[in-house]
């Protein structure tokens, strides 16, 4: 079945329809990673996004349900110029199209995506259409797609309810604005005892567990609609307690700072970012799931510092809070798959927790 990719500019791209024959309005972004195409799609930050995957070719290990990173898909559409037919994988279970199928995500493939990919850098991200409906009239749907605007992204990711993972050392309240599972995961193999409370937690009901310890999460849209969140961290800020906070988390605890964000032309998504420690000048390779950043000069000097740079455009990739044990990060050291270059934070994160418990 023939599909059409749709964009708010106008321009129309026809490839095939797998997966599920649905029409959708969304957010097209571009993921430069080779590999770990089952991730982006159960990473929660990509609701309210279609995804491009720039590697020609997606689904040749097929799909092992044990890398998924959260329970469901949440991107809204696919887009690939190839989809293997046939997966080569011992740990393979599905085909990427099965997948797709099953969870009733819109996929386009065969199109040119080096050509998509060029005009999103060129024009910014833009809004888009996966239809395939073959008498689709321009006149009619570019309207549709220009309104799209992608709202309360985080209340439909986050967890429902408090959950309490096994562990026996520090004990980690998570903060779920959507987490991806290899957080928790990262924090358990070192020992931690995590608990995951949904976005919307008042902090009072945090600090009356006792944490040794806050992690903020990643998640998806605008870190400004998320007011309430803002909110609940200014107190959180105002405790001792070492907090820890990845990509939509650092730019929440920037807002709850005083400080701004602002939408990148086409956001940083990929497993090939390079990022520079500012403290020892050691640049490490990163993965990276965002549209918007931290203005660091909306943030006086006496609240936070920079601590990290994006080596290719110069944004700001995490904050040092003065006079706090807090510091936090844009990109993603959890990273799953990898690179795992920035793993280590994790262990800063239980170093504080350590100092803060002895002090």
């Amino acid at each position: 079945m023939e599909a059409f990719l749709i964009l708010e500019d106008g321009t129309v791209f026809s490839g095939t329809s797998i997966g599920s024959p649905k029409e959708i309005i969304s957010e097209i972004v571009f993921n430069t990673s080779m590999t770990g195409y089952l991730e982006v799609l159960t990473d929660p930050s990509y609701a309210g996004q279609a995804v491009v995957m720039t590697y020609p070719l997606i689904g040749n290990y097929g799909i092992c349900h044990e890398d998924m990173e959260s329970e469901r898909p949440w991107v809204d559409g696919y887009i690939v110029r190839e989809l293997s037919r046939t997966p080569s994988n011992f740990r393979s279970e599905d085909t990427i199209q099965k997948f797709l199928e099953e969870h009733d995500i819109p996929c386009i493939a065969g199109i040119d995506t080096r050509a998509l990919t060029k005009l999103l850098r060129e024009k910014g991200t833009m809004n888009g259409m996966i239809t395939t409906n073959e008498h689709y009239r321009l006149e009619d749907v570019l309207p549709r797609i220009r309104e799209y605007a992608p709202r309360e992204e985080v209340r439909k990711v986050t967890c429902r309810e408090k959950q309490v993972l096994a562990g026996s050392g520090f004990k980690v309240a998570l903060m779920d604005f959507g987490a991806k599972k290899n957080i928790a995961r990262s924090l358990s193999q070192r020992g931690c005892q995590v608990t995951v409370y949904p976005a919307y937690t008042k902090a009072e009901e945090i600090l009356a567990d006792e944490p040794d310890g806050i992690m903020l999460s990643n998640g998806p849209g605008d870190p400004g609609e998320c007011r309430e969140i803002i909110e609940e961290l200014k107190k959180l800020y105002r405790t001792e307690i070492p907090i820890f906070a990845i990509c939509l988390g650092h730019q929440l605890m920037a807002l709850a700072t005083g400080g701004n964000t602002y939408k990148l032309k086409y956001g940083h998504r990929g497993g090939n970012h390079p990022v520079k420690d500012l403290t020892t000048g050691r640049v490490y390779i990163s993965s990276q799931n965002h549209g918007y950043v931290v203005d660091t000069e909306s943030l006086s000097e006496e609240v936070a510092r920079p601590a990290f740079v994006n080596v290719n455009d110069g944004t700001n990739e995490g904050l040092s809070y003065v006079g706090k044990n807090i510091f936090t990060v844009q990109f993603h050291p959890e990273a799953c798959p990898g690179p795992r270059d920035s793993a280590y934070l994790f262990d800063r994160f239980l170093k504080m927790m350590e100092v803060k418990k002895h002090a």
